[in-house]
């Protein structure tokens, strides 16, 4: 089974925003807006995950996602359910 990774979200996300050094480091727990990410980049992100992970997000759970750690666990949740 596929499985998502920290590295996967930090890859996704400077392809849809540009490098940033703000991924850099444990950032598991650190809030996006903190990592300097809006709502758009987490749509953005939610975009990609479901094109390339071939996974169903539901409108409104890219938002709930706040940390790197929660968007993670959330996507593998979501591999799982679909498999």
């Amino acid at each position: 089974m596929t499985r998502f990774t920290l590295d996967d979200l930090r890859r996704i996300l400077c392809e849809g925003a540009g490098d940033s050094g703000a991924l850099d480091g444990d950032i598991t727990d650190v809030t996006f807006t903190d990592l300097g990410y809006d709502s758009l980049a987490l749509l953005e992100l939610s975009s990609r995950v479901e094109r390339e992970y071939a996974v169903s997000i539901p409108d409104g759970a890219a938002l709930a996602m706040r940390t790197p750690g929660g968007a993670v666990a959330y996507v593998n949740e979501r591999l799982t359910a679909s498999a």
